[in-house]
């Protein structure tokens, strides 16, 4: 199935208008450009029955605070910010990903830490688990995907990533209702939830790149 909420998203590459309406008042990054495919580098996460469990207490009590707030429905972490790549790019892209990202291992990371993030310019405010185990790992990671980025001249990741697996989220810049309190009350929530522990210990087995309606994965050895 196809990740909803990826950054770059919400149209189907070839669609020429951007209606924010037909996509919950989302707010494309940059304008739509024919023959300008939105790529981005993440890791898939694929949700178990017992966390779809702790989303929805989440969620549900976010909404006390924020209504508006909309769960995701598939989750990821970001190894790359939303790039541009013309559509005779994507082949040669997606061949240097392959060979630089070949000799990595599966590894895990702990994601526990809930966190609120804004995104760039401030059009949608998210919920997220950050990672507080894995971050040698994850940059190491994002240094040779950098480096392809590089390759095309296209920009990089974060200098100082906060690595996140994003649970919800809302139109606007609603952060200072979801921080504080709501915040604190959130990550009782998630410390007191049954085997959180080993529930929010991932074990990643792959990479994935989507481009447009394109997707390319690589398993980790």
């Amino acid at each position: 199935p196809a990740p909803a909420g990826l950054p770059g998203d919400p149209d189907p590459e070839e669609a020429v208008s951007d209606d924010s309406s037909r996509h919950g008042g989302r707010v494309r990054g940059f304008p739509h450009e024919r023959g300008n495919w939105a790529t981005h580098v993440y890791l898939p996460y694929i949700a178990q029955e017992e966390f779809l469990e702790l989303l929805e207490l989440l969620v549900s009590h976010a909404r006390t605070y924020v209504p508006s707030l909309a769960a995701m429905e598939e989750f990821h972490l970001s190894l790359s910010q939303c790039v541009v790549l013309r559509y005779h790019w994507i082949e040669p892209f997606v061949r240097s990903l392959r060979e630089r990202l070949a000799a990595f291992h599966r590894f895990f990371c702990v994601a526990d830490q809930v966190k609120v993030y804004t995104n760039q310019n401030k059009t949608r405010t998210f919920i997220g688990l950050e990672i507080s185990a894995g971050h040698f790992q994850l940059l190491e990671l994002v240094s040779e995907v950098d480096g392809v980025l590089e390759e095309f001249d296209l920009p990089t990741f974060y200098k100082d990533p906060s690595f996140h697996i994003s649970l919800a989220w809302c139109v606007g810049d609603l952060s200072g209702r979801l921080e504080g309190q709501c915040l604190r009350e959130l990550q009782d929530i998630v410390d007191g939830f049954e085997e959180s522990a080993f529930l929010l210990r991932i074990q990643w087995e792959q990479i994935r790149c989507k481009s447009g309606n394109k997707y390319f994965s690589f398993p980790l050895r």
